[in-house]
């Protein structure tokens, strides 16, 4: 019986609000009560969002940046337009200030919104509708501004302020020590379902592909600011990787296996960041050291066998055929 009236009760109340919205001309308004984060970091000019929300796939519609420009959040009774609006507004060389009242002072249902912009130059701007769900507010720092609306005390967005600012490292860590404050003090009064961080180039070198330096999601779990959290790590993994091959690229053994032993001492039980390392050792001629290598994959997951077996035809292990032979003795 208490459940039903408790069900009823969320009903109405959504209801209510929705009417409410409705009366502005607001209409198929997603509904992301949330915390974020957008930021910049002056030694590098990388600019970034992170967020958290009881609501699924929150980092689809709040979370904007683009290299070069600004990144923004969006959130409450998300207007999502503001996202793509704002960057163009800050492409067209408004600041963030002005993007954010241009944006705020044309839309109906600016009561219900919360929006926060920060531009390559580190002009910061944030906004809170009266009417967004208690506890709401929002402050901005210099290079940051924190926000949130729906939380369970009033404390979330200090905690997130004083987490960024006394951080340390790369700007994306830095934001998501600013989710991990915010969920300490009480976070979303729902509770957690989706995460997402978002980090570009502070100048656009025209290759979107390029700018984009983190775009991760964590769509629907139980822990999404300790997921988001893992598979940061998991990025920074795969940027030792990718140094290594660089440095064998150039000769530089050394430096390679100081890059591979770093990636794969983060994630030890990671097959393909061995398996890539021990062909690259094997492609400048280490095939020795390449071997207990292959031995340990290949005793947990043949399948790494199949697949060694398939590369020289493409040119990606190039080792002639009696050094073959023994990288694939090595599943004896």
């Amino acid at each position: 019986m208490r459940k039903n009236l408790l069900f009823f009760c969320a009903i109405l109340f959504l209801s209510l609000v929705s009417q409410d919205i409705y009366s502005q001309g607001v209409f198929s308004t997603p509904l992301a009560h949330t915390y974020s984060i957008v930021a910049r970091d002056p030694a590098t000019g990388e600019m970034g969002v992170a967020v958290q929300s009881h609501w699924f796939s929150v980092g689809s519609i709040v979370s904007w940046a683009e290299a070069g420009l600004g990144a923004i959040a969006t959130q409450s009774f998300v207007n999502v337009s503001f996202g793509p609006r704002g960057l163009e507004l800050l492409k067209a060389g408004k600041t963030a200030q002005e993007a954010l009242k241009i944006l705020i002072d044309a839309d109906e249902g600016r009561d219900v919104r919360q929006l926060a912009i920060i531009d390559a130059k580190g002009n910061v701007a944030a906004y809170t509708g009266k009417k967004c769900i208690p506890d709401a507010g929002h402050i901005v720092g210099d290079d940051f501004s924190v926000q949130a609306n729906m939380m369970l005390n009033s404390k979330v967005w200090s905690a997130m302020e004083q987490a960024f600012k006394n951080s340390q490292g790369h700007l994306a860590e830095r934001m998501v020590a600013a989710l991990e404050a915010a969920q300490e003090v009480g976070g979303d009064i729902r509770g957690k379902q989706s995460a997402a961080i978002l980090v570009v180039k502070g100048q656009s070198s025209g290759k979107v592909w390029e700018d984009r330096l983190i775009d991760l999601r964590v769509e629907d779990h139980p822990e999404p600011i300790q997921e988001i959290k893992r598979l940061i790590k998991v990025f920074r993994a795969y940027e030792y990787m990718n140094a290594g091959d660089l440095a064998i690229e150039k000769n530089d053994i050394q430096g390679a296996l100081k890059a591979y032993g770093t990636a794969e001492g983060m994630f030890p039980e990671n097959l393909e960041m061995k398996y890539w390392h021990a062909v690259s050792l094997a492609n400048v001629g280490m095939i020795n050291e390449s071997l207990p290598i292959f031995k340990s994959i290949f005793e947990k997951d043949r399948n790494w066998l199949l697949l060694t077996e398939r590369l020289p035809k493409v040119d990606l292990l190039k080792v002639d055929p009696k050094s073959l032979e023994k990288i694939l003795s090595q599943a004896k």
